[in-house]
This record gives C-alpha cells, structure tokens and sequence, in this order.
C-alpha cells in the first residue's frame, strides 16, 4: 500500500544552507542520494534519481509552479505578474503546443548552425578586447556578453544593445530563484517593465523592415492573424531572451572552471580538438546550471509505493541524476556516455527549446579558447551564486601562458 509522502521520514536537505554550494553542494546531495531517491527540504522534495526525475518531469499530471512561486511572494500585478502567466514555462495543453510550435523552428540544430559564424566573429572580437593579456575575470570579459551579443543577432537586435540584454536576462531569471525573490521583487520588476517596452519596440521595427531572423519569423507569424497575437509575440520574444543569455553565461563560466580546475582535460582537449563536442556534453552532465527542475503535482500521483498528493511540490535534481551516467563522479571529457540522455535540458513537454543553440554557442566558444589558453589555471579566488535558480558564477578569474 502506498503511505503517503508527507508520512515518510526523509533525509532533509536545505538548499538556501550557506555550505549548499562551491564543490560542497555535490558532497552534501552526494551523501543524501546514498539515503535514498527522495529527500524534503523547506519548499520542496527532491528527486535525486535519474529515473524518478524522468517520470516526474514527463508526467502528465505535473506542471511547472511558476505561478505557485510567485503567489507566494505577493506577486500578483504588474508586469511581472503579466511576464508570469504568459511565461511559456507556465502554460500547459493545446495554447503550449502552438506557441512552442511557432517558435521551435527558430531553435531547431539546421537553425543553430546558421549562426555559428557569427558567434566565432563575436569570440574573436572579444578575445582582441583582451589585447593580449594573459588573464582576465571571465565573466565580464567573455562569458558574460558572449551569449549576449549571440542572442542580439538571433533575434535581430542591434549589437550595441546586447549589454542591455544581458543585465535585463539575468534579473528577470530571477522570478525563479527563491533567494532573489525573497530579497525583494523590485529589480525584477522594473526590468521586466523595461524588456517588455524594448521588445515591444524592435518588433514594430521589424514589422516595418522584415528581417531573416526570430523577430520576423514572429511578426509574420502574428500578421497570418489567429495563429500568433502581437501580445504572444512580446512574451515570446521575452522568454527567448531572458531564457537565453543567463543559461549560456552560466554555463560557459562552470566549464571554463572545470577546465581550470583539471587542467589534464584542458591539454587533452587543446591535443585532440574531435573531442570538443564530447567535451561539451561533459560539461553539462557535470556541471548542469539548473541543478534542480520545480513540478507541482496537479493531480494525485503515485509512484515507488509514494503517494504524492495534488499540489505537491518536487524538484528534480539534474546535479544527482547526470551523475549516475557516464563517469560518475570524475569529469573525463573522453569518457563512453553510450547515448545516456542527461536531464540538463530537462524533459518532457518542457525541454529546453534553446538547447540547439546552446551547445552550439559553447561548441564555438570552448573550441575557440582551448588553442589560445594553453596552461589555464585559477587567477584567482572565485564568487559563486546559489543553487536554486540559475547556478551561476559572478566572478570567476583565470591565468593561462602565452600562445
């Protein structure tokens, strides 16, 4: 007989607790997998299963709680409130299906190729910037507007604006992340208000002047009538670029910090260049930024002999679920994955539209670097963000030697 999940007795793991993070955030999830799949925490339970993420994620009867998240911290109008209940993340059935449809062609791999060579135009812009220095803080001087400066000529934004759009994805990320909520709503907000009258401007440029790129996709998507209106298209566009950039940040930041960190890997990858699209799948098994995946059960779910009852909340640990594939707990960029799909892009009706882009954009990144930082190292004592929302780094300073 199934016992009710709020009956068990878990293991209980607190992700705001100061040591949930750096390296000790894998040794503490480490040490509550071996007490089993399931543990709680202050908000939610935590799946730290691969197969058990898997189901919760591709289960019909759960939802993503963006809505549930932002009731509980009073956001309830406004723009923020509006960005909320438009967010693709929050929709479900025939309207999810349609907008997802609509935008999917802009994200598909024959799309994320077509834009490669801009981002190996943007790398070397911002390698020259460095002008031939031998160390630099990472996130600002590339991490950070590399992602930025793509998405700008994915959706046909003027270059000059990509700053913009990297601090604006970064806030509005936010509306995710417990820690930030509860620090206060304000910066969210405003930069929400600010997105929304930025898009809704470039999409009235391009409705005037049609582009080949996302915005016109969309403009003429909403002129067809019934399929797109012009308030679905503002959203959309705002949840690609809040979507987008941060993720890609992060992402980038975390490998060029492996790679420091194990610095065998960064001259295996500099000797066998074919090995930089396994390298990239490494990275996001070890090292995935969104190391936990919310779901609200909207009915009664029962599953392992649990009963979880509608309105339940559970977070999918990717962090624990990547690393019981591949090689564990080692990153080894050469290491067999025999087809293992990771759970850094999530599942289901929800898998990361962007995830095309991405792995491009890191493709070109990280095979752009590995020949010109030979020796790379830590330059210095790096800042982490939390695990919650988007897994971050605010500050990361690397050394390498000259080419």
């Amino acid at each position: 007989m199934a016992e009710l999940v709020t009956d068990l007795e878990l293991p209980e793991v607190d992700l705001a607790d100061p040591a949930m993070a750096g390296d000790g955030y894998h040794e503490l999830l480490a040490a509550a997998g071996q007490r089993g799949w399931l543990v709680s925490s202050p908000v939610a339970y935590l799946v730290l299963d691969r197969d058990a993420g898997e189901f919760f994620l591709r289960a019909r009867q759960t939802a993503f709680p963006g809505r549930e998240i932002a009731a509980l911290f009073g956001i309830d109008g406004g723009r923020l409130a509006e960005q909320v209940d438009a967010n693709i993340l929050n929709l479900t059935g025939d309207r999810h299906r349609r907008l997802r449809g609509l935008v999917a062609a802009a994200f598909t791999p024959r799309a994320a190729e077509r834009w490669r060579p801009a981002m190996r135009e943007i790398a070397a812009s911002l390698w020259d910037g460095l002008g031939g220095a031998t160390e630099c803080e990472f996130v600002s001087a590339f991490a950070g507007p590399f992602p930025a400066r793509t998405i700008a000529e994915v959706i046909g934004a003027p270059q000059e604006d990509a700053p913009d759009l990297q601090v604006w994805s970064g806030l509005v990320q936010q509306q995710f992340d417990i820690r930030a909520l509860s620090q206060g709503t304000e910066p969210i907000e405003r930069a929400v208000a600010e997105l929304y009258d930025y898009v809704a401007a470039l999409l009235a440029r391009h409705r005037a002047e049609p582009a080949d790129d996302l915005l016109g996709a969309l403009a003429r998507a909403e002129a067809e009538g019934d399929r797109l209106s012009g308030d679905e298209c503002v959203n959309l566009v705002l949840n690609v670029l809040a979507g987008g950039v941060d993720t890609t940040t992060a992402q980038l930041a975390h490998a060029m910090r492996l790679f420091a960190a194990h610095p065998d890997q960064w001259e295996l990858l500099g000797r066998r260049p074919e090995l930089l699209r396994a390298a990239v799948d490494e990275v996001l098994r070890f090292e995935p930024i969104t190391p936990f995946t919310a779901r609200i059960c909207t009915e009664q779910i029962e599953y392992r002999g649990v009963t979880f009852p509608a309105g339940t909340i559970v977070a999918i640990c990717a962090e624990r679920a990547n690393r019981q594939a591949g090689a564990g707990e080692v990153f080894d960029i050469a290491a067999e994955h025999a087809g293992e799909r990771v759970l850094t892009f999530g599942a289901g009706a929800h898998f990361c539209l962007g995830q095309n882009l991405a792995r491009a954009e890191l493709e070109e990144a990280i095979g752009f670097l590995a020949p010109r930082m030979p020796g790379l190292r830590p330059g210095g004592p790096e800042r982490l963000g939390g695990v919650e929302g988007i897994y971050g780094i605010e500050s990361l300073p690397l050394a390498w030697s000259a080419s």
